[in-house]
């Protein structure tokens, strides 16, 4: 998988080439949008209101009954009250749809974040009314706008006592300026929020005050006036990119697509190109699309459409499904290098066997190959010990999430002190830099 996106993005034009010619068209019934924004300022929270009131739930309960954030997908989240995963649902209003990809907000899940980037035709970012843009907030945008992503700001939580909204906005605008947006980029539009209480507006109201709309439609609005529409060429190929990984018990091993070009059939034969750039036939045994929080059976999908394939047991990120006779690669997806690094390994002390039961070598490598099939953002090496591996990851977190999650599967590991990954360029060392925001009092 190639790191270079200058590489990538010859080679995108290059097997773009095939469609020169061709009529475009977009989908003016369906919207691709990710939600990115800082830990904690509600992403989450208005994913599942945008559930709730596009009837998503309506079979279930009410709103007050259900329970708190649906899109958490994994005990850890709904604890840390963070997202880890990236995930994707879809609103249905009236003939049209609404695909969204909740992403994390932290650094450490960015290989997250830039897969559901891949995704989407446009993003939302959310910020807190009372805290603003924090460095997180920098992390997600930054990403965004390298993709030339339209972007609409929401500013939430307007209802707390401490927001500041005039000035948060104004911090949105500064920020902008300062990754370098350009002229169509900082003409966004501002909605203001409150997605615990599922209200929304383009009024700004009084700090501490609630938007003046009763629900959320002022936002579905704003998405489709604002998110372009997906385009594609009548008569083209199919191109299918692989931007995520799923399993099921059921039908193994899920490739998760965003369609780009032409349509996919269930039962249908197409070209697997590998990122190796070898080219496989293989067949397409299940289609699944998204509705609400479930997968369902579909027939075929089109340009635009998210889907989950099943049927290729080795498909990996950043791959490309296409036409038999007309293969095109789609470019790969890439991704910041890992930072941290940390040795993990089979319990070794006296009392082994005491609080778990996968114990060996090969269970704990098995595990970690295992997480290396969807984590794009992680590395596993060998060591000179046969039963410890160093595993490399973007940040502390992301690493101390992975040890919990091996260790609530009743792993026992010996975990060694995160250390910084060094790289040679050029014939230097060089280590990772971060840059670091230090709030303090005004005395000070």
């Amino acid at each position: 998988m190639s790191n270079n996106p200058a590489l990538n993005t010859a080679r995108a034009r290059l097997n773009q080439a095939h469609l020169k010619g061709l009529p475009k068209k977009t989908r003016d019934n369906l919207r691709n949008v990710a939600i990115i924004a800082h830990v904690d300022h509600g992403k989450t929270t208005l994913v599942d209101a945008m559930l709730w009131q596009s009837g998503a739930f309506a079979a279930y309960k009410k709103q007050e009954e259900g329970q708190d954030r649906m899109m958490d997908s994994m005990d850890l989240e709904r604890e840390k009250g963070i997202t880890i995963l990236a995930k994707n649902t879809s609103v249905r209003r009236g003939d049209t749809v609404i695909n969204i990809i909740d992403t994390p907000g932290h650094a450490d899940f960015g290989g997250e974040v830039e897969r559901g980037l891949e995704m989407v035709d446009g993003v939302i970012l959310l910020v807190d009314a009372s805290e603003g843009p924090l460095p997180q907030t920098r992390f997600v945008l930054r990403k965004a706008l390298q993709k030339n992503l339209p972007v609409i700001l929401l500013i939430n939580k307007v209802d707390r006592s401490d927001s500041r909204i005039a000035e948060v906005v104004d911090e949105a605008y500064a920020l902008f300026l300062d990754l370098d947006a350009n002229e169509e980029q900082i003409e966004f539009p501002v909605v203001y929020a409150s997605a615990k209480a599922g209200r929304a507006s383009l009024t700004r109201p009084a700090d501490g005050g609630m938007p003046e709309e009763e629900n959320l439609d002022v936002l579905f609005d704003t998405i489709f006036s604002a998110i372009p529409a997906p385009v594609y060429h009548e008569g083209a190929p199919l191109q299918a990119h692989v931007t995520n990984l799923d399993s099921s018990p059921f039908l193994g091993r899920l490739a998760l697509c965003r369609v780009h070009e032409g349509v996919i059939k269930k039962g249908q034969t197409v070209s697997w190109i590998k990122t190796d750039g070898t080219v496989e036939r293989v067949k397409v045994s299940e289609l699944l699309m998204t509705e609400a929080l479930e997968r369902v059976p579909a027939l075929e999908a089109g340009p635009g459409d998210i889907i989950a394939v099943a049927g290729i047991e080795t498909i990996t990120l950043g791959e490309t499904l296409a036409d038999l006779e007309n293969s095109h690669a789609l470019p790969l997806i890439t991704v910041d290098e890992p930072s941290i690094s940390m040795t993990i390994g089979i319990n070794t002390s006296p009392l082994a066997g005491k609080s778990g039961k996968m114990l060996t070598a090969r269970q704990v490598k098995d595990r970690l190959d295992k997480e290396l099939v969807g984590n794009v953002s992680l590395r596993v090496l060998n060591t000179e010990r046969p039963d410890t591996w160093e595993v490399q990851g973007r940040g502390e977190l992301q690493l101390a999430v992975l040890v919990e999650i091996m260790k609530r599967e009743s792993f026992e590991l010996t975990v060694g002190k995160p250390q910084v990954v060094t790289k040679m360029i050029d014939g230097k060392l060089n280590e990772p830099m971060e840059h670091l925001t230090i709030d303090a009092p005004e005395d000070y």
